[in-house]
């Protein structure tokens, strides 16, 4: 869900350069200024599959745009390729990529598993014991060299990173605010509003949600959109268009 390409995004009316690919409507802005004075935020979504890479790609660069230093991480991720003797993700890669990083591949994804399915199977599968202390000295390296850090969950909110870790715990450790990531599609709104009272429910500083198209033609006159904005508690920072594969 992210691509290389990108042509001028507004954000607020203003033209800068972009986070989505393709032509964009009314709808499609993103407003990233409630951002511009953190120093970390995490990114979660209602659901794997969901966007949550091309959401955090766009953050990223309209961040970037907006005069900020700004580093991606992912700290676990599962579904890896054997790349010079190493183990990548492309998730990884497109958050180093949006964020010009020049940090080591693996301060960027402490945890790269080889089978893509849930993270805690992928470690069991791979031997692989997951350590908070290792993630948290990652996430600190990155900060030293940027304004904001930009980590990006897995799965969504209450998928686990292992069996011992979950998402709750790496957020309270790096003490971050947390950005839901809400795929439109069929579902949605109950996915989006479960997700959003389990943040709430946690304790955690949620700043909002963005909504992100992930089906060709769903909800082009944003109906949707307009039942999420009205049912959420929390505001919307922004609409990302479907971008094909």
């Amino acid at each position: 869900w992210y691509c290389s390409a990108l042509p001028p995004l507004r954000v607020l009316g203003v033209n800068i350069a972009d986070s989505f690919c393709g032509i964009l409507g009314d709808m499609n802005v993103l407003d990233v200024n409630s951002l511009l004075p953190l120093s970390g935020l995490y990114i979660t979504g209602t659901d794997t599959g969901i966007g949550k890479t091309h959401a955090s790609v766009a953050l990223i660069q309209a961040l970037r745009s907006a005069g900020r230093r700004v580093a991606g991480m992912k700290p676990v991720a599962s579904g890896c390729v054997y790349v010079d003797g190493r183990w990548r993700n492309e998730d990884a890669l497109a958050l180093m990529a949006a964020a010009d990083s020049r940090a080591e591949y693996a301060t960027v994804n402490p945890y790269a598993l080889p089978d893509a399915t849930a993270p805690q199977l992928a470690a069991a599968r791979a031997g692989v014991s997951l350590d908070m202390q290792v993630m948290l000295d990652a996430y600190r390296l990155l900060a030293v060299d940027v304004d904001t850090v930009l980590v990006e969950g897995v799965g969504g909110w209450l998928a686990p990173l292992s069996d011992s870790i979950d998402q709750l715990d790496l957020v309270r450790s790096l003490d971050l605010p947390v950005l839901i990531v809400v795929g439109l599609r069929l579902g949605c709104i109950n996915h989006a509003r479960l997700t959003e009272q389990a943040v709430l429910a946690s304790g955690s500083r949620l700043l909002g949600w963005l909504a992100n198209a992930v089906e060709p033609g769903f909800d082009e006159e944003g109906q949707y959109f307009d039942a999420l904005s009205r049912s959420m508690q929390t505001p919307c920072l922004g609409r990302l268009p479907f971008v094909k594969q």
